[in-house]
Formats: C-alpha cells, sequence, structure tokens
C-alpha cells in the first residue's frame, strides 16, 4: 500500500521474471500461503482493517476492497463449502464487509451482492441459507461445463443423498487398468464364501471376470451412482479427491507394494507431474479405513509415510495368496499355455518402475528400455524367453516387433502375480515386485544403470540396496547376461542373504490373507 500511494505510473511485463517456489510438504511444514485457511482468512482481515484505519485514500480503499473481494470469492468461498466452518470467522469477515465501499460491490454478480448484504446484516443464519443456495448454483453452473463435471455435481447433490447399500461392494485395481492385484483376490475369496454381497467392479474397457458383479466404465454416470451408493470401497490405488466419503462409507485400501523407493512424507523434493502430490496425497488418504501390509517393516512405513492412524491389516498381501496355492508344475504349464508362451525354455521376467523425472502428463510416464534385447536374444535365445511388463504408470509402447519369439510384451496382462508363477528369474530395478516375487525363492536380478541419479535424486531408499537385497545390482547388458549364464553360482553367493531376506519380508504371506481380510473387513 504505501508503494501504491508512491508511485505515478506501474509498468506491467507480460512474462513472468521470477518464479515462486513452493514448499515439497504443506500439510507437516506449509510456508505462509499453505497455511490453513481459518489462519489465512483471518489474517487477512486483521490486516485489511488495520490498512482501512490507516489510510484516507480513495486509491488505497478501492484497491483494498478489490483484494477482499476477490478473496472472498475465490478463498473463503471454498473454506466454507463445510457449513461448520463459518462460525469460526463469521464475526470478523462481517465486520469487514460494513466497510467495502457500496458502489464497487454493485458492480459484480448478484449472487456476490446478495452473500456480501447477508454478510453486512451480521446475521449468521441468514448468511449460511443464502451461501448455501448459492454454493448449489455455482456448483452446478461449474458442472455444466463438462460431462465428467456434470457427473461430480450428481454425485454430490443426488447420488450421495440416495440410501446407502450395505451389501454392496464396489472394486478398482490400478485405476480400473484391470482386473488384477489384491481387489482381484479379495473378491474372488467373497465369491468363495457366498456371502450375499452384491459386486461392483470399475473397468476402462471391457473386461471379463468370474461371477455376477456389475460392471462399469470407469467415471461413466454408472461410476459415480455406484460409488455413492456402495458402503464399502476396495481399491489398490488412490482414488480421485472430490469423490467425498459419507458417514458409515468403508474404504479399504490394499496398497500395491512394500517400499523400497520413498513414500509421500518420507520424501524430501517432489519430481512428478503433480507439484500437489503431498497435499493431494494426505487428502486422499484420510479416507482410508483399512490399510493392507504385507510385512512389519512396511507397517512403520506406512504409519509414518502416509501418517495413517487407522486399521492395519497385517496379513501379508492377498495378491500373494496365488504364489503359495498355485506353486505347482501342473498350474504353471496351464498358465504357459494360456499365455501362448513356450513351454520348453526358462522364462526371464523384466519389470521395471518408471521414472519420477520423465512423464508426459500426470500419470502419465515415459519410459526407454535400456536392456539391450539383442544381445540378449544372441546370448540367450536358445535357452529362454523374456517377459517384458511395464508399469501401469507408463504411457508410451516399447517396440519390440525385431525380438519375435524371444521377447513378449505383457504389460497390459492383468495379473503380474501369474507372470511371477510361470518366470524362472526375476529382472527389475527399484520396482516393490521384487518383494512379492522373492515368496517364490527364485532367482532375482537388479538391473540399476541410473542407481546414483535414483537414489540420491528422484527417491531416495528406506534399504540399503548395496547390502540387503537378496540379488547382484548390475550396471551394464553384459553384466546381466553373465548373471543369467551363470544363475546357479549367483544364487549359492545370495543364498544366506536371500534367507534373511525372505524372513523379514514374506514371513506374513502363507496364502490366506484374502480370507483374513474378508473376516476382518466385511461383517455385515
Amino acid at each position: 500500500v504505501p508503494a501504491l500511494l508512491a508511485v505515478n505510473h506501474v509498468k506491467f511485463l507480460k512474462e513472468a521474471i521470477y518464479f515462486k517456489r513452493r514448499r515439497n510438504d504443506p500439510i507437516t511444514n506449509p510456508s505462509l500461503c499453505q497455511y490453513d485457511d481459518k489462519v489465512k482468512i483471518n489474517n487477512f482481515l486483521k490486516v485489511y482493517n488495520v490498512l482501512k484505519d490507516k489510510y484516507d485514500s480513495n486509491l488505497v480503499n478501492e484497491f483494498l476492497d478489490e483484494l477482499l473481494l476477490n478473496f472472498y470469492r475465490k478463498d473463503i468461498i471454498r473454506f466454507y463449502k463445510d457449513k461448520s466452518t463459518i462460525e469460526a470467522t463469521f464475526d470478523t469477515l462481517s465486520e469487514a464487509t460494513q466497510r467495502l465501499d457500496s458502489k464497487l460491490v454493485s458492480k459484480y454478480d448478484m449472487i456476490l451482492k446478495r452473500e456480501i448484504k447477508a454478510l453486512h446484516s451480521g446475521k449468521m443464519k441468514k448468511y449460511k441459507n443464502v451461501n448455501s443456495t448459492h454454493r448449489f448454483l455455482r456448483e452446478f453452473r461449474k458442472g455444466l461445463k463438462s460431462k465428467r463435471k456434470f457427473y461430480i455435481f450428481l454425485y454430490r447433490h443426488l447420488f450421495m443423498k440416495l440410501p446407502m447399500r450395505k451389501k454392496l461392494i464396489f472394486f478398482e485395481s490400478f485405476l480400473g487398468k484391470n482386473y488384477s492385484d489384491s481387489p482381484k483376490y479379495i473378491y474372488e475369496q467373497l465369491l468363495k464364501e457366498n456371502l450375499n454381497y452384491k459386486f461392483v467392479w470399475s473397468f476402462n474397457q471391457e473386461t471379463e471376470i468370474p461371477g455376477n458383479a456389475t460392471k462399469v466404465k470407469r467415471f461413466s454416470l454408472k461410476y459415480f451412482y455406484y460409488l455413492a451408493r456402495a458402503k464399502y470401497w476396495v481399491s489398490n490405488s488412490r482414488l480421485p479427491k472430490y469423490l467425498d466419503k459419507r458417514e458409515g462409507n468403508i474404504y479399504l485400501q490394499t496398497w500395491h507394494g512394500t517400499p523400497l523407493k520413498k513414500l509421500v512424507f518420507d520424501m524430501e523434493e517432489i519430481y512428478s507431474a503433480d507439484p500437489k502430490y503431498k497435499e493431494n496425497f494426505y487428502h486422499q488418504s484420510r479416507r482410508w479405513d483399512y490399510l493392507s501390509s504385507p510385512n512389519a517393516y512396511s507397517s512403520k512405513i506406512f504409519k509414518r509415510a502416509f501418517k495413517f492412524e487407522k486399521t492395519m491389516l497385517e496379513f501379508g498381501y492377498p495378491r500373494n495368496d496365488i504364489l503359495y496355492n498355485r506353486n505347482n508344475k501342473e498350474d504353471i504349464d496351464q498358465l504357459k499355455k494360456a499365455m501362448r508362451i513356450p513351454n520348453d525354455k526358462k522364462v526371464i521376467l523384466y519389470a521395471p518402475t518408471w521414472r519420477d523425472d520423465d512423464y508426459f502428463a500426470r500419470g502419465k510416464y515415459n519410459f526407454e528400455l535400456q536392456l539391450n534385447l539383442r544381445k540378449l536374444k544372441e546370448k540367450l535365445g536358445n535357452n529362454y524367453i523374456i517377459l517384458l511388463r511395464m508399469h501401469y504408470f507408463i504411457a508410451n509402447q516399447i517396440d519390440i516387433t525385431s525380438y519375435k519369439g524371444f521377447a513378449y510384451d505383457f504389460s497390459n496382462y492383468d495379473d503380474i502375480a501369474e507372470l511371477y508363477l510361470v518366470s524362472d528369474i526375476l529382472i527389475t530395478d527399484y520396482s516393490s515386485v521384487f518383494f512379492d516375487y522373492a515368496n517364490l525363492q527364485r532367482p532375482i536380478l537388479f538391473y540399476t544403470y541410473d542407481l546414483e541419479k535414483y537414489r540420491d535424486q528422484l527417491r531416495g531408499f528406506y534399504l540399503d540396496i548395496e547390502k540387503e537385497l537378496p540379488g547382484p545390482l548390475l550396471m551394464q547388458t553384459k553384466e546381466v547376461i553373465d548373471a543369467i549364464l551363470n544363475i546357479d553360482q549367483v544364487k549359492d553367493e545370495f543364498k544366506e542373504r536371500y534367507k534373511v531376506f525372505y524372513n523379514k519380508f514374506c514371513k506374513w504371506d502363507d496364502g490366506k490373507a484374502s480370507k483374513k481380510t474378508v473376516a476382518e473387513v466385511f461383517k455385515e
């Protein structure tokens, strides 16, 4: 304000010349602009009143009034979405609005003018009624901007008001990409126990599944309808933040791996496509009622990194039940036949993770294959085939047309646990797949060509991977080939370390995690 009064001209540039770097942890270490809305609102109103008292200037008054009206429209209205928050700031806000220039207020739309008038009166009940009506109109107007926004409007204002169906369970795995992982095995356990539940599965495209579950396209009108009606949600990844959760709704988060790389609030820097990753994760995870844990090590990290304080299901992962229940020659041969892969060659599974800083857009990551398939085929093709399984975040296709008969792309195969069963060797990098694969006690190789960057810059690890991993760290394709050609020697070299690793990370898995989870969560 003093600067505004002191200058006659202000020059404007269209380009930004200064970028403010927002902090990466708005929950536990917020910057001033990331403080709780209640704090920000009270601070703003206090400064507004102080400056109004200090300066008697039309220019300053107009400037301050415009700031207040815009702050009200953008921040205070959002804070007041929950009616219970109004009381905390109403008196201060009402006092401030009485100092607004009525001529300036008259230039704004009818909705804002009615709210300012109600605030000016000082009657909270009157204001709450006006605010409630206007919030509905605002959300309706926003809902008309696209089909998705209209469905969200219906979800909040119509579907959420319908009675909850206590025997309805909503399932989703990996953002609707497939029928897999722990949700799949929990669902099949429920089918086996015949507990008289109704089921809904969310998919991106038509998918065949057992049982008589209703299948809905993700983000379709039916998707929002059934989510609103279901008492139970079962998912292994985060559901969108805008999906409000009603009282009595139970959300089982099965998660999707034992952590090697650091998670959420254990991460110092964020390099992913979502700059609000920590904030969004925090709000999404407040809805979880149950969280599946594969081992004591994970439970400790989940509680801290997710700030999770509700019920941890310490049974192992339901998705690993198959590794104990179908680990026999007959079932494995049957799986190979269904996958249409040779039965007379050994199988290598290559399953890397994504890189946080290499992305197309939020949730869509690029991946360049660093493993030289030509060299692998030359040296190993007589005795081995290789299955490629890219992470579900990886959006680009890997071209393997030159390696037909040797390399097979199973990135879109529903259940990676079945790929574990048919594989004789796993090659991975920093993906949590090796924790699950270790249940089979088969050889694991770590192709960690970008180890220093990934460990020291992008993510960081919970383990000392050079001392604790149950297999060698390999930096070049030649080293990978040599390890496979001498796999018996590798197994012998890492025998003791593998045993320690298995006892630490795989002891809870016993083929019965699905049954234990169903008994704990679904009690109706």
